[in-house]
């Protein structure tokens, strides 16, 4: 029952987590389009949407971050600790017991991340709004990436992916 539990947790808290920064994103997105736009802001949109498809939905999040969630996920199942329920969403991500090598990497990742938001909140509309809509495809990406490495692990067949526990 425990396990139930840690897993609904940490599953709807990294669920609500990315929701929320598509929400949010996707607002701020929409509001480019009340700005007139030039064929150069679609190239930039189009090149934005594609690049993130395919660099933050499909390379990072279905080939390697998904996986891993779901396969964390699982684990949690089984090896349920205080820490651990309560932390889960933290937990599924990576941000402890993990690899160490995993770990400085998902907290550069994290770092990197924080500096790119700043940096983009510097840009005007409809270049900020454009940016956003491509980090929007790639959350989207990963979200529904992450839903279907999470089906198949528990109730699919053949689902052979690392937790990468210390």
């Amino acid at each position: 029952m425990l396990g139930f539990i840690a897993v609904s947790w940490g599953f709807l808290g990294l669920t609500f987590i990315l929701g929320n920064a598509i929400v949010r994103l996707g607002a701020i997105g929409l509001e480019s389009f009340a700005y007139p736009l030039d064929w150069y802001h679609w190239l930039g949109l189009a090149t934005c949407v594609a690049f993130m498809g395919v660099f933050e939905g499909y390379r990072g999040f279905q080939q390697a971050y998904s996986p891993r969630v779901a396969a964390r996920l699982l684990f949690l199942k089984d090896n349920v600790t205080p820490v651990r329920l309560i932390l889960a969403p933290l937990f599924c991500m990576g941000f402890f017991d993990i690899r160490r090598r995993r770990m400085i990497v998902t907290y550069c990742l994290l770092a990197g991340i924080l500096v790119m938001v700043q940096l983009v909140h510097l840009l005007d509309q409809p270049w900020r709004g454009i940016v956003d809509i491509g980090v929007v495809f790639g959350l989207a990406w990963g979200l529904v990436s992450i839903m279907a490495f999470v089906w198949q692990a528990f109730f699919g067949e053949g689902f052979r992916h690392s937790p990468e526990m210390p």
